[in-house]
């Protein structure tokens, strides 16, 4: 049998996006173990490096509610770049931070940039890709962030061995204006065909149809805190010296699940992605929650790795899906959010448990949060079999 071809997916702005996506996220990952540690020489405590990832993701929330009306002002690749140049001076000022609160000042300024950043990057690529071929698209998308989150965290602890924070602050900075210039280069086929619709655009803190999906992303969300906030930590305290390593395993994995976990999103949903996807991500936490040998943690790293790329572009996906073409910013904001508020929460929380207890129960917590989501989503999919409804347009999102 023949098969009808299928429309292009690559394009020089498709590619041109992927990288300075891929710059912006190399970077936020590049400070995610080193941070920590910045944190520490300035005088901060545990505590503080919950409180500063928090406030970076809550100022992040609070901006995206207004990306779809911003888009009534200024046109959305002039916002994105904007975005990405707020990132880089934030990253820039950190040079100049001595205390924890300074710090908190930047990463409240550097989470708004994170927060249009993320939201119009995800929402020009959608308007880039075929929406039959969306899942595949956006997971591609997707590698291009693991393969930067791969080397990012290996770069910021490399640079820290042979250098001073400065050069890790201003090399981010420098790296971020590339980005911005990259995504200067994109054009969406809104752009190409002048159908930007301005009139349907308002402030819109919730969008109300992706609740379900974004919802399972608020519970990775905290889970993912657990590793972006206090890994570093974690592995000092278990004389585990590969943390550059480890986060490069992370990525690997996730690099690999993704090369595959957009096609079969496209053909069968999310169930095929989610269900083995949590109990991957739920094993690599009891596995590091375990873990005394390096063996053990690169172990850990993996399984983690291969259940977090596979669920994120798929729930991003689904979340887009759901929505008209002209409201992804509205979809993507919803997404974001719970995503960042997951982290943001689960910072300050786990934070405060690691003051009480110890770094390694923050890895039970994760564990038992990928287990909630497994079982959120399994109750999801029973009430719609039983109903024969499409609560969070389960089945019925492959139709757009």
């Amino acid at each position: 049998m023949i098969q009808k071809s299928r429309a292009k997916l690559w394009s020089l702005s498709f590619v041109f996006a992927i990288i300075a996506n891929a710059l912006l996220f190399m970077i936020f990952e590049m400070l995610l173990p080193t941070l920590p540690l910045f944190v520490n020489e300035i005088g901060g405590s545990a505590t503080d490096v919950g409180l500063i990832t928090g406030v970076f993701m809550v100022s992040a929330i609070l901006i995206r509610p207004f990306a779809g009306y911003l888009l009534k002002l200024v046109n959305k690749k002039y916002l994105l770049i904007f975005g990405i140049i707020i990132n880089a001076i934030s990253t820039g000022m950190y040079y100049f931070a001595d205390n924890v609160n300074t710090l908190l000042i930047i990463r409240l300024v550097h989470g708004l940039g994170f927060g249009l950043a993320t939201t119009y990057f995800a929402t020009l690529v959608a308007e880039i890709i075929p929406k039959e071929r969306r899942g595949e698209g956006m997971g591609y998308f997707g590698v291009g962030e693991t393969v930067a989150i791969s080397i990012g965290p290996m770069i910021g602890i490399s640079i820290l061995e042979f250098f001073e924070f400065s050069h890790l602050f201003l090399g981010g900075l420098a790296v971020l204006l590339l980005a911005a210039f990259l995504a200067a280069l994109t054009k969406s086929s809104k752009q190409l065909n002048n159908k930007v619709e301005p009139q349907h655009m308002k402030v819109k803190l919730l969008e109300k149809r992706v609740i379900i999906p974004a919802l399972l992303t608020l519970l990775i969300g905290v889970a993912a805190s657990s590793i972006m906030s206090f890994f570093s930590l974690y592995a000092i305290e278990k004389e585990f010296s590969g943390i550059g390593w480890f986060f490069f395993i992370i990525a690997l994995a996730s690099f690999l699940v993704r090369l595959v976990s957009g096609k079969l999103f496209d053909r069968h949903g999310p169930s095929v992605i989610l269900i083995p996807g949590s109990i991957l991500a739920s094993t690599g936490f009891i596995v590091l929650y375990l873990a005394q040998a390096d063996f053990t943690f690169y172990v850990s790293a993996g399984l983690y790795g291969l259940g977090f790329g596979a669920i994120f572009p798929a729930i991003q996906t689904w979340c887009m899906n759901l929505v008209e073409e002209h409201e992804h910013e509205y979809a993507m904001s919803t997404f974001f959010n719970f995503f960042d508020f997951g982290i943001g929460i689960g910072s300050l929380l786990l934070g405060i448990l690691v003051t009480n207890f110890s770094y390694s129960v923050v890895y039970l917590v994760g564990m038992a949060f990928y287990i909630a989501f497994l079982l959120l989503y399994l109750y999801i999919m029973y009430n719609q079999r039983r109903d024969n409804s499409s609560i969070g347009g389960l089945y019925n999102e492959r139709s757009h």
